[in-house]
């Protein structure tokens, strides 16, 4: 299973279902390891740096960021952004699909979208 991180603005209903459904799941916020009001590109270096897929919704600015990183040259260990017209159950369902199917390193440079 796959570590993941979860963005400041990432929905908290998900995370709760998320953490409800599978205690075990490697998920953790921004804000839980003091990245509060951080910029995008700070997030994705922390994800990179923890070897988590990073959860969001941010498809404008966090894609282009992530782009960003993979054309520099800078390790990018995936981007999943989950539409925020999803339902919370949909999410949830899909999300923990996605953490129990790929790999470690499986979405490095990779932006994906849900739902599926």
């Amino acid at each position: 299973m796959i570590r993941l991180g979860a963005d400041e603005d990432f929905k908290r209903q998900i995370l709760r279902g998320l953490r409800r459904l599978r205690p075990d799941l490697d998920l953790v916020r921004v804000q839980d390891v003091g990245l509060s009001g951080s910029d995008d590109a700070t997030n994705l270096e922390w994800a990179a740096s923890e070897g988590r897929v990073l959860l969001t919704h941010d498809a404008k600015t966090m894609t282009h960021f992530a782009y960003q990183r993979v054309v520099a040259g800078f390790v990018m260990s995936g981007l999943l952004v989950v539409s925020q017209d999803m339902q919370i159950g949909q999410a949830i369902e899909e999300v923990l699909i996605v953490a129990e199917c790929i790999t470690e390193g499986e979405w490095e440079g990779q932006v994906r979208y849900l739902p599926l």
